[in-house]
């Protein structure tokens, strides 16, 4: 198997070779796997015994329609079959919510579940992503999320809760408070796939809010909860009317006996269910705290059913990903070729003790040298250049400086190479522009933006992460020319009032020779400078302040939340409309930005809650197995 190994995942560069091929290269017995999320506790062994022994009828016959499903999983969970639409996993629903309700753009953090970013590039979207940040912990805050979606004129949100790779999880309030912030845009996706391992509340989930709305799906897995990734079968919940036109685009049997066998046997086994889950957090819990023994091992805190881990300094994720499979027949998920990662970054998922004991010995000699080959932490490793693992996107994402539409990108490198845009504020994810000028506030506190243009805007980060010739990165397999140099950004604590970074003080000192280009009346409002926990008062008008104080205070997170309130009619010549797909974003990222490498510092652990014993059902209510 070892001669095979990087043939495999080269192959399946989007993820990693499938356990069926594993199998096929190997003596018979597959790996252990800490790759593929699943829950390792459920279905039970008495359970896969009833599926054997009706095996043959099972792959005989056609299934029942998807209706008839559909009506028996809504019956377990309490939920009407109207607002219900069920797919061949989450992945079909997603492919479906891009082609029906994505119309032009959709914004994203980033590191994230890979087809929230190529699914919409694949179909000529721009992808705006919001870059979560190490030093943060792969914390996402809400409000500036939701101000990095005003600026870029964002269509549609999705979020990840919990988040994959990571596992951050985002408390239900809140989630309340991000959806009803963007009443105004086409589509907010909620993507809870993994939300039933969480422990973190007892009713975390927002269906029953998003049947009440008229632009929120939420997204759920049932091959992750049931440990049947090889079923496919995954639902959505919506109001009537957007759950319906997904619904009727579906086919007439995208469901399978597999599927709907498993549907009918829930009913029984609740309380195994709800054991299960029960044992995947405390194993999480146990998990955590091994990994972390082991010295420059970094652990974040999760609520998924997997843990992300940063390993130490000058280890390459793939060389420990080969090793460890090859020499202790171990199977993990390496995170270099998802946006906003990189190959320092494993994703483990939560398995029973007996194995994690087995991970732990086979890290401490792949990384610290106990082994005959040594230790895998040689010099610094130099990194790996971004993959979608897909061809086609990696395409597009190199000719179109991540738009997914030709043309626009090379009209954009043909204007010259962009400005240095100023290093991000302290937390924000977001640079502030080159040059200074003041800014306007609108008093209905609206999400506000500069007033004036910068010369230079950064690599945009809304553009997809695509990287331009003049960036000196590529995203795809390309050569890479001189790179231009630019000055480390620096690890600033988040929360913080925004100042200037030192390393850039000519960005500040100097004028920028060049008159400001007009801005969308809706979007001439101030960039606020840090925001509290996210709540909602009722805010007060915000006045006219210059664009980098020394010190300001924070600003309510409602009013960066808030929908721009409509202007009075302006007397000056009609604005520029907003940043057409291709162009880079005024207030973009650097490629170092984006893949989160200012700053090494991991968020504290924070203790949860005891787990609930009953089943945690989609509309965030108990129901006795």
């Amino acid at each position: 198997m070892a001669d095979n190994v990087a043939s495999l995942f080269r192959s399946t560069a989007a993820h990693s070779p499938s356990m069926a091929a594993l199998t096929r290269e190997s003596d018979g017995a597959g790996p252990v796997d800490f790759c593929i999320p699943c829950n390792p506790y459920f279905p039970t062994p008495a359970m896969f015994e009833e599926m054997a022994v009706r095996l043959r009828e099972i792959i005989t016959y056609y299934p029942s329609s998807a209706d008839t499903i559909t009506a028996e999983l809504c019956s377990l969970l309490r939920l009407p079959p109207q607002c219900v639409a069920m797919g061949n996993g989450s992945t079909e629903l997603i492919t479906w919510i891009d082609h029906l309700l994505v119309r032009e753009s959709l914004a994203v953090p980033v590191p994230t579940f890979g087809r929230w970013t190529d699914q919409p590039m694949e179909t000529g979207k721009r992808v705006d992503m919001f870059p979560l940040q190490e030093s943060g912990g792969f914390a996402l805050d809400l409000a500036q999320y939701a101000e990095f979606i005003r600026a870029r004129g964002t269509r549609v949100a999705v979020i990840c809760n919990p988040n994959n790779p990571d596992g951050g999880f985002l408390h239900k309030h809140a989630v309340v408070q991000f959806m009803d912030a963007m009443a105004d845009l086409d589509l907010v996706v909620i993507d809870e796939s993994f939300l039933e391992f969480a422990d973190a509340e007892n009713e975390p989930s927002v269906v029953q809010e998003a049947m009440l709305r008229p632009n929120v799906i939420v997204l759920r897995s049932l091959g992750k909860n049931f440990g049947l990734h090889g079923i496919r079968f995954g639902y959505l919940v919506a109001n009537p009317a957007l759950a319906g036109k997904v619904r009727a685009m579906l086919p007439k049997w995208n469901i399978n006996s597999f599927a709907e066998h498993v549907v009918f046997m829930l009913k029984e086994h609740g309380a195994e269910y709800a054991q299960s889950l029960h044992q995947v957090r405390r194993d999480r819990m146990d998990m955590s705290g091994q990994l972390s023994s082991l010295p420059g091992l970094t652990v974040y805190p999760s609520q998924g059913n997997f843990l992300f881990v940063r390993l130490p300094v000058g280890a390459e994720g793939t060389v420990v990903r080969d090793r460890m499979l090859t020499e202790h027949r171990i199977l993990v998920r390496e995170c270099g070729n998802k946006i906003g990662s990189s190959s320092r970054f494993l994703r483990l998922v939560v398995r029973p003790q007996v194995d994690v004991r087995r991970l732990v010995t086979g890290l401490e000699q792949v990384l610290y040298g106990t082994s005959r080959r040594g230790a895998a932490v040689p010099e610094q490793a130099s990194g790996t250049s971004y993959s979608s693992g897909t061809a086609a996107v990696d395409r597009l994402v190199s000719e179109t400086n991540g738009s997914g539409m030709r043309g626009l990108a090379a009209q954009a490198a043909a204007a010259g190479p962009p400005g240095i845009a100023a290093a991000p504020a302290a937390g924000t994810g977001m640079p502030l522009p080159a040059a200074a000028s003041t800014v306007t506030a609108d008093p209905g506190g609206g999400m506000p933006v500069p007033a004036a243009a910068s010369t230079g805007a950064g690599m945009g980060m809304g553009m997809g992460m695509g990287m331009g010739p003049e960036t000196g990165m590529g995203m795809g397999a390309q050569a890479m020319p001189t790179p231009v140099a630019q000055p480390e950004p620096q690890q600033m604590p988040q929360q913080m009032p925004r100042q200037m970074p030192p390393q850039m003080p000519q960005q500040m000192s100097q004028p920028v020779p060049q008159l400001p280009q007009p801005v969308p009346q809706q979007f001439a409002e101030s960039l606020p400078n840090a925001y509290p926990e996210p709540s909602f008062p009722q805010a007060a008008p915000v006045p006219s302040q210059p664009l980098v104080p020394a010190a300001q205070p924070p600003m309510p997170a409602a009013a960066a939340y808030a929908a721009p309130a409509p202007a009075p009619p302006a007397q000056t010549p009609p604005p520029a409309g907003p940043t057409p797909p291709g162009v880079p974003a005024r207030g973009g990222l650097t490629a170092a930005q984006v893949r989160g490498t200012d700053g090494l510092s991991m968020a504290p652990a924070t203790g949860w809650p005891g787990a609930q014993d009953a089943w945690p059902n989609a509309a965030g209510m108990s129901q006795t197995g």
